[in-house]
């Protein structure tokens, strides 16, 4: 059985190079290559996809929108169309062999060309879902690129009986946020007498009973370690933890780094799993902080660090990638929205973030990401049911392209605590849906 798809084009392009190596190595799985030579093309015996205006013999014909070919960022005329119920992006005209042009749509999205654009940010200054071309046609809750991919798969199955594909299998990532280790513990005297003078403003007397209680000896609500851990071994999972690290300030309200308790938790979790850097609000436009606390999680697990995931998920391009890049950083996992679930890069599949403005694939691989606990909370505003049906059909979406589930939680959102009461049960019900179904 031959493994090799062979794509004729006219020009070789870094952008075709690098999406067809997405496709093909991460989707459909078998090998790709590439040639401009029009007459070897012909000839040769491969399964063959002809990305050039005009068609050739015994190939899959696909038409170049001509995105794959500039070397230039501008804003795109992205038409929508659809194919068995299907959307699609730069679609052909009606006559043409293959419906739309895959390759173009699949980089507009994996790359996150719009975000790159001008565009409204939120007072973070973050590009958010409803800004996004997904979110306005209605897919962004699908993984739509592994469908494509998979579509391609299937017509080259169609068209090349001898072609074999390596059948990739769902994969489960948990991730989990420590933005705030402590609810009440470890604050400093300063902190915590303001904090419980805010309470009282607010007329929260629950708030300072529970603050009052934890002080004097009861266990912190935020302290949810041990429970993750039971249910992480219940259900064999290795889950990554990211840590905040960051100087005090209005975005970055955890437990000081200098706390020896905070220390002792961090080297007990990199004893059990992997840990990343979590950088902080205050880091995101200043570099030197970043190294500060990308040395400072460094020297404390004795290892290099080499996964993050920025706080808020205030991602910039192409600047937070690029430090990230700088300090050794090898996988981020915030490629994913704040105030909607759903796939942000339209894939679950990861990827290598491809720098536009230098127009090479990097060596930083992107996971992302599809729920995050707080979006379901605080920005959908979902009751329990809600939100535990929305995950059930996420993992489902996934599961039909043998994709990467990736979850995002906060050791806060187990704690019972404030606006998590009640919430707690919901990751456990979560992995057993992805376990036991």
């Amino acid at each position: 059985m031959d493994k090799l798809v062979l794509v004729y084009t006219q020009e070789m392009s870094p952008r075709l190079d690098y999406v067809l190596s997405f496709m093909f190595e991460g989707i459909i799985g078998c090998e790709v290559d590439i040639t401009t030579d029009r007459d070897s093309f012909v000839l040769a015996t491969a399964a063959k996809i002809c990305y050039a205006s005009n068609p050739v013999e015994d190939a899959i014909h696909i038409i170049p929108s001509g995105l794959l070919h500039q070397y230039e960022l501008i804003k795109q005329q992205v038409e929508v169309g659809t194919i068995n119920d299907m959307p699609t992006l730069f679609p052909a005209p009606t006559d043409a062999a293959f419906p739309f042009d895959i390759f173009a749509a699949i980089f507009y999205l994996i790359t996150r060309y719009e975000e790159y654009l001008p565009f409204l940010p939120d007072i973070h200054g973050r590009f958010e879902a409803y800004n996004s071309l997904a979110a306005e046609h209605g897919f962004l809750k699908r993984p739509i690129v592994d469908e494509w991919s998979l579509y391609l798969r299937d017509e080259l199955k169609k068209r090349f009986s001898h072609l074999s594909f390596q059948q990739r299998s769902f994969q489960y990532q948990s991730t989990i946020d420590v933005d705030n280790a402590y609810a009440f513990l470890y604050k400093g005297m300063v902190r915590t007498l303001g904090a419980t003078f805010r309470s009282m403003m607010r007329m929260d007397v629950k708030d300072n009973w529970e603050r009052v209680k934890t002080l004097k000896g009861e266990d912190d609500p935020f302290d949810t370690y041990d429970y993750f851990h039971e249910l992480h071994k219940k259900y064999a999972i290795k889950p990554t933890w990211f840590f905040l690290l960051g100087e005090y300030g209005k975005y970055d309200k955890g437990v000081s780094r200098n706390r020896e308790a905070l220390k002792e938790l961090i080297e007990d979790i990199a004893a059990r799993y992997e840990v990343g850097i979590h950088p902080s609000y205050g880091s995101n436009k200043n570099m030197l902080r970043l190294k500060e606390e990308v040395e400072f999680l460094t020297n404390l697990i004795g290892r290099d660090v080499c996964k993050s995931r920025q706080h808020y998920l205030k991602l910039l391009f192409t600047e937070t990638y690029r430090n990230l890049i700088e300090l050794g950083i090898c996988e981020d996992y915030t490629m994913g929205y704040s105030t909607d679930i759903g796939f942000r890069a339209g894939t679950c599949t990861p990827f290598f973030f491809y720098d536009l403005y230098r127009e090479t694939q990097t060596t930083l691989k992107i996971i992302p990401f599809q729920v995050m606990d707080v979006t379901l909370n605080q920005y959908l505003n979902l009751k329990i049911e809600e939100a535990e049906q929305m995950i059930y059909e996420l993992v489902d979406q996934v599961k039909k392209v043998d994709g990467t589930f990736v979850s995002l939680w906060h050791n806060e959102s187990l704690s019972d605590h404030g606006y998590w009461k009640g919430w707690k049960p919901l990751y456990q019900k979560m992995l057993q849906y992805i376990y036991e179904g």
